[in-house]
């Protein structure tokens, strides 16, 4: 077994609760000079993980599964105290997770490859064959605070159900949750130098990425470091998710309670930190008064506060800084002419839930991701308006209508540039099965376990040639036999 990788070169950083600032935990940081030691490190792990049969790739994560669901509550509460998600919210992630990795384990089982119809086609009549899938090799992962659990359970799980070996460095602000995840899936019978946790800052990050034997960097983040990354990486695969600027339209035919109940939800979960959350709300001009009003007074319903408050529906951001720029971009949407309908208060890094008007759409609040909890209003005449008003954006992951006409519906699903079109839904909802990405700026490749594992893997075909075949297709001497 290799060593653990020396600390000489490592600090000791504290992890602070975004609620109150006290310390939750420590870890360690390491520093561009340690990369050939993790790389050192990766590389014998990928040798242990190719070696790992399926069936105990599968073992491993389901066993990993179990250990998680029965520390529940363990989980929630760290995702609590160092991401400022409500207790609530910080449940349903471990859910997720939990989720996440079982899905890895039947990826590990089912995804191996198929059969190629090679006589299906003239000149390979007798030959015979299949592609299998095989691990990439070492995999970079980086992942935010925002879901600092699950979002690393979809680069983790997928890793290990294909055979490869990882470098996992979480977000600075939020990298318990990982660690105990890590944690798990050794005690779940993991060999250790499969994954290897690598906190540190961005001069760490971008010295990984620029790594030649490393094969995959699979990145949850934002645009400007995706950007710096895909300059840096070289011939390697990229997979991002980089964020969006989620639509939602809003019909007057619509159910109007569901409507206001999901976009209230998908604006302000996790405080708004949400890639997918609900961010301009597009409302046909008949029922716009009516929204407005109905869908600011149920944002002033909501309680934020203390995330362990069982009644908390909005923690804080995850940081004073974060909750200061958030504070700052709809004080210039107000002066610019944006109308305030709710919310915009802030007392350190908690920012209560904010409803704007008519934001002008030369500000940053309409055209760029806000990841606060801030949304923003705006009336349509037509149906093809509001589907140009959604499309408007050049970051797209999901987006979201609220109609009884299935032909608008689909009409929608057409039209909008979008990874995900929830009918009759917000934006904000995932499914850790499904297909995962945005259009345009929005991401690189998917997520989504079977996705991501097909990312993870690469295929190699095996190809039989009948002996006899390539016989008879010699010349023959004279005088040899025609009977065989």
């Amino acid at each position: 077994m290799l060593s653990p990788i020396s600390r000489t070169t490592s600090t000791r950083t504290a992890v602070l609760n975004p609620y109150d600032g006290s310390i939750v935990g420590h870890v360690d940081r390491r520093a561009p000079a340690d990369v050939n030691r993790l790389m050192q490190r990766a590389h014998s792990g990928f040798q242990i993980s190719r070696a790992l049969s399926r069936a105990r790739r599968a073992q491993i994560l389901e066993g990993a599964a179990r250990i998680v669901a029965d520390r529940a509550d363990e989980f929630a509460k760290t995702i609590v105290l160092e991401a400022g998600k409500t207790i609530r919210q910080a449940r349903k992630e471990v859910a997720r997770c939990v989720n996440t990795l079982k899905l890895s384990a039947d990826e590990s089982k089912r995804n191996a490859g198929e059969v190629i119809p090679f006589d299906a086609y003239d000149g390979s009549e007798n030959k015979i064959g299949f592609f299998k899938r095989e691990p990439l090799g070492i995999i970079v992962a980086i992942t935010p605070y925002n879901d600092p659990l699950n979002l690393v359970a979809h680069k983790l799980g997928p890793a290990i159900a294909g055979g490869n070996s990882v470098i996992l460095k979480p977000s600075d602000l939020a990298p318990i949750s990982a660690t105990k995840l890590v944690t798990v899936l050794i005690e779940a019978g993991l060999p250790e130098e499969v994954v290897t946790i690598a906190c540190g800052d961005g001069q760490l990050g971008a010295a990984l990425v620029a790594e030649r034997d490393v094969r995959m960097i699979s990145f949850t983040g934002g645009f400007k470091t995706g950007s710096a990354i895909a300059r840096t990486a070289g011939l390697k695969k990229l997979a991002m998710d980089l964020g969006g600027n989620a639509p939602v339209i809003v019909l007057a035919d619509c159910d109007i309670d569901l409507a206001i109940e999901c976009c209230v939800s998908g604006a302000f979960w996790a405080a708004g930190q949400n890639c997918i959350g609900t961010q301009r709300i597009l409302i046909e001009r008949a029922i716009f008064e009516q929204f407005c009003v109905r869908f600011a007074d149920r944002t002033r319903a909501l309680r934020y506060g203390d995330p362990r408050d069982e009644a908390t529906d909005v923690g804080p951001m995850i940081t004073e800084e974060a909750a200061i720029e958030a504070q700052q971009k709809v004080n210039q949407a107000i002066a610019d002419g944006a109308v305030l309908l709710a919310g915009h208060q802030r007392t350190g890094s908690l920012y209560s839930p904010t409803v704007l008007m008519h934001t002008p759409h030369h500000c940053s609040l309409w055209n760029e991701e806000a990841f606060a909890p801030v949304v923003t209003l705006h009336s349509f005449d037509t149906f093809e308006e509001a589907l140009e008003l959604a499309n408007s954006s050049p970051y797209s992951l999901h987006a979201g209508i609220f109609t009884s006409s299935i032909d608008k519906a689909l009409r929608a699903a057409d039209v909008l540039d979008a990874g995900g079109v929830m009918i009759n839904d917000s934006s904000d909802y995932r499914f850790d099965a499904m297909p995962f990405g945005g259009f345009k700026y929005g991401s690189l490749g998917r997520e989504g376990v079977r996705f991501a594992y097909e990312d993870m893997t690469q295929t190699k075909v095996v190809c039989f040639n009948s002996p006899r075949s390539c016989e008879s297709d010699l010349p023959r001497s004279a005088g040899q036999s025609q009977h065989r």
